[in-house]
C-alpha cells in the first residue's frame, strides 16, 4: 500500500501536469529574467539567536482544516512583525490547501526570506519557486533518489535559491550531508506514517555536521518545545500549526524567539 507521503506525490504530479501544458517550461524561464536576486536566506538562519520560520498553513493530512487565512499577506506581515526570520509558505493545494498564489502574495508583503514549501520532484517546480518569489525551496529527502536530490539542489544553487533538504531518519541525514546539503531540517513527523517524535531532533543533530543550519521541523507546539529544541543544537525552528491556531501570530513568534535565547 502506497504510503501518505507516495500518495501526496501521486497528487502532485497531476497537478503540476496541468501547470505544465498551461505555462511550458521557457515560458516560464522567460518570467524569471530580470527578477530581483534572491534573499540570502542562509546567512540569516546563520545569525546568533534561534531563528523562526513562521508558516502560512490552512489544513495538513494529520489534522485537516487548521484556519481560513483569508489574507496570507497580513499573516505573513505579522510574522516578520514578530521577528520571523523567514515565512514558510504552503503551496500544495490538495493536502494543504495552498497555492502559489499565496506565495506571490506573500513576497510581495514581507522584505525577509520566504520558503516554497511544497513536494519538489521536478525541476520545473524549481523554475516555479523562483518565478513567483521564493527564496528558498523544501528538497525532501524521503521524495528524491539521490540523483534527482542533487540535480535539484544544483538547479536552485544556480538561480540564486537556498536549500532546505529536509529528512526524518538516520539514514536520509547521511544522504543529506553527502549531498552538500548546508541547511538540513529534520522533520519529526514522520512523512510516510504521520507519527510525530519530537525526540527524532535530539537524535539526528549530531550527525548533522556543526558547519549546517539545522532545522527542527514538527512537533513546536509553543515556547517549552522551541526551547528543547534550542538546547538539543536547532539553529531554527520551523512552525505552521501552533502560529495558525493560536490567535496572535506576531506574540507567538516573539515568544518562541525569547525561549530559544534563554535556553
Amino acid at each position: 500500500m502506497p504510503s501518505v507521503l507516495d500518495q501526496i506525490i501521486d497528487g502532485v504530479r497531476e497537478d503540476l501536469a496541468g501547470r505544465e501544458a498551461r505555462t511550458p517550461l521557457e515560458r516560464l524561464r522567460r518570467q524569471c529574467d530580470g527578477l530581483p536576486a534572491p534573499r540570502d536566506a542562509e546567512a540569516l538562519l546563520r545569525r546568533p539567536g534561534l531563528s523562526v520560520i513562521a508558516e502560512v498553513k490552512r489544513s495538513s493530512p494529520s489534522k485537516g482544516a487548521l484556519s481560513d487565512i483569508p489574507d496570507p499577506a497580513a499573516l505573513a506581515s505579522a510574522y516578520a512583525a514578530g521577528g520571523a526570520t523567514a515565512i514558510s509558505v504552503l503551496t500544495e493545494q490538495r493536502r494543504f490547501g495552498g497555492s502559489l498564489a499565496d506565495l506571490e502574495a506573500v513576497r510581495a508583503a514581507v522584505d525577509v526570506p520566504v520558503l516554497r514549501k511544497d513536494f519538489i520532484v521536478t525541476e520545473y517546480q524549481v523554475w516555479e519557486a523562483r518565478a513567483h518569489g521564493a527564496d528558498i525551496v523544501l528538497l525532501i529527502v524521503a521524495a528524491l533518489d539521490d540523483r534527482r536530490l542533487s540535480d535539484l539542489m544544483a538547479l536552485a544553487g544556480s538561480l540564486g535559491l537556498t536549500c532546505l533538504v529536509e529528512v526524518h531518519d538516520e539514514a536520509e541525514a547521511t544522504r543529506a550531508v553527502d549531498a552538500g546539503a548546508s541547511v538540513i531540517g529534520v522533520n519529526n513527523r514522520n512523512l510516510k506514517t504521520l507519527d510525530v517524535d519530537i525526540e527524532t531532533f535530539a537524535r539526528i543533530a549530531p550527525l548533522i555536521p556543526a558547519s549546517c543550519v539545522r532545522v527542527a521541523e514538527s512537533g513546536v507546539r509553543g515556547p517549552e518545545e522551541a526551547a528543547v529544541f534550542a538546547r538539543a543544537g536547532a539553529d531554527a525552528i520551523l512552525v505552521g500549526e501552533a502560529l495558525v491556531v493560536g490567535g496572535d501570530p506576531e506574540a507567538g513568534v516573539r515568544s518562541m524567539i525569547a525561549a530559544g535565547e534563554q535556553a
